[in-house]
C-alpha cells in the first residue's frame, strides 16, 4: 500500500519561479534596447491599468533606441506619462503616436543598483523554490505520519526533492551571473 509522490509537481512548480525569475532579469536594463524593458510598464487606460504592450507596439530599431507606436492617438500622453513615471529612467520623445525612447549608457552606480535588483530577484526566486521544497517534505512527513510509505520511501524521496531544489537553484544562480554579466558589461 504505497501512496504516489509527485515530485514532477514540485518540479513544475519550481520552474515556475524560475521562468519568474527570467522575465522579470529580462526587464532589468543593460546597456541595449529590448522590447522586454518596458514590458512591466502599465498604462492608465480606458478606465483601467492595461500593460503597455496592449495599448502600442514595441519595437526596436536601433540597439540603443525603441520605438513604441501607440494605436489609439488619444492614449500618446497616457503612454508617455507612465513610462516616465515607471522608474526606469527612461525619457521617450514624442513624435505624432510614436515615442522614441533613447536607452542612456550605464553609468557605474546605475549597473550597481540595477546589479542589487537583479540580485533581490535571484533571492525572491530562491525563497520560492525553498517554499516549494518545504511543501514537498511536509507532504512526505504526513505520508509518512499516514503510514501511507514506508520510512525508506520517505528518505529516498526526501532525498530527490532535495536534488531538484539544489537543481533548481543552480539554475536561478546561473541565470543571475548571466543577467549581472550584461549589466556590467560596458
Amino acid at each position: 500500500m504505497s501512496a504516489e509522490f509527485d515530485i514532477s509537481d514540485l518540479k513544475r512548480r519550481m520552474q515556475g519561479a524560475i521562468s519568474t525569475l527570467k522575465h522579470e532579469l529580462g526587464g532589468l536594463r543593460t546597456g541595449r534596447a529590448t522590447a522586454s524593458l518596458v514590458e512591466p510598464v502599465h498604462v492608465d487606460a480606458y478606465g483601467q491599468s492595461m500593460p503597455l504592450n496592449q495599448v502600442a507596439t514595441i519595437s526596436v530599431p536601433e540597439p540603443r533606441m525603441l520605438s513604441v507606436q501607440v494605436w489609439d492617438k488619444a492614449m500618446v500622453n497616457a503612454v508617455d506619462k507612465a513610462i516616465r513615471d515607471s522608474n526606469l529612467g527612461l525619457s521617450p520623445t514624442v513624435e505624432g503616436q510614436v515615442l522614441r525612447i533613447r536607452i542612456p549608457e550605464l553609468n557605474e552606480q546605475r549597473r550597481k543598483e540595477m546589479a542589487k535588483v537583479a540580485h533581490k530577484y535571484a533571492e525572491e526566486a530562491r525563497v520560492a523554490v525553498r517554499h516549494v521544497r518545504r511543501d514537498g517534505l511536509d507532504t512526505l512527513k504526513k505520508l509518512l505520519k499516514d503510514k501511507l510509505i514506508s520510512e525508506d520511501d520517505e528518505k529516498r524521496h526526501e532525498s530527490e526533492v532535495q536534488k531538484v531544489t539544489d537543481q533548481c537553484v543552480g539554475e536561478v544562480d546561473q541565470a543571475l551571473a548571466i543577467k549581472e554579466k550584461e549589466i556590467m558589461q560596458v
